[in-house]
């Protein structure tokens, strides 16, 4: 039976369980770096591309997560390895790279791979964390109107996510070249440290998985 005070808690709940994860104020500097030489115009069409694919993206896992990760046999640990590893890929790239240039003296900047799915939409907007968060979502949905509140909040969580990094592109004009340098490589660092961090919990999830301990326990009866 239709629940108005289930709905609204799962909205929030989804609201409350993956907006800390995407964390868009932490994002706008890498997103300012990843995009630096490109015009207002391809931020915002990056942008809005990125929270298209970031919707699909969780709700493609929302009401196919489970199946596709039990057909191919992926574990949530292994997904948090995967997740780690590009974003401590993405990190190096940021610390050890050449300070960005300015918007006009870079062309090569400015004609660069599309970066909204990757790595904007995933995994920096969408990573392994919020992916987790929402397939377990789907033990709370039983109901086809459990998973339409589920999606509200996802759509609610990308329209903030919009909204905050539409005004990042205004910190350019405060911070200036350098202060953008610096906010780069201490984003890079942090993004090291976030996907090493993904890699140890991904590792520890694997160790401590039950079957593997048991399996464990089995052996050293013999």
């Amino acid at each position: 039976m239709f629940s108005p005070a289930h709905f609204g808690e799962l909205i929030l709940g989804t609201i409350v369980a993956l907006l800390p994860l995407i964390n868009p104020l932490a994002t706008a500097p890498t997103f300012l770096a990843i995009t630096e030489g490109d015009s207002h115009e391809r931020r915002m069409e990056q942008l809005g591309k990125a929270c298209i694919y970031m919707i699909g993206i969780l709700v493609g896992f929302l009401v196919f997560g489970t199946f596709i990760m039990d057909f191919f046999g992926i574990s949530i640990p292994g997904l948090r390895i995967a997740g780690g590893m590009l974003v401590v890929g993405i990190g190096w790239k940021m610390l050890m790279g050449e300070a960005p240039q300015n918007e006009h003296a870079s062309p090569e900047a400015r004609a660069k791979a599309d970066i909204s799915f990757s790595p904007l939409a995933m995994p920096m907007m969408s990573g392994p964390g919020s992916i987790a968060v929402t397939i377990s979502f789907t033990s709370l949905a039983t109901q086809w109107y459990d998973y339409a509140a589920i999606i509200l909040g996802i759509l609610v969580v990308a329209a903030i996510s919009y909204a905050v990094l539409s005004l990042s592109t205004r910190i350019v004009l405060v911070i200036g070249s350098n202060g953008l340098n610096v906010l780069t490589k201490i984003m890079g660092f942090l993004l090291v440290c976030i996907g090493i961090q993904f890699v140890v919990n991904g590792l520890i999830g694997v160790v401590t998985e039950p079957a593997l301990l048991q399996g464990i326990r089995q052996a050293l009866r013999k």
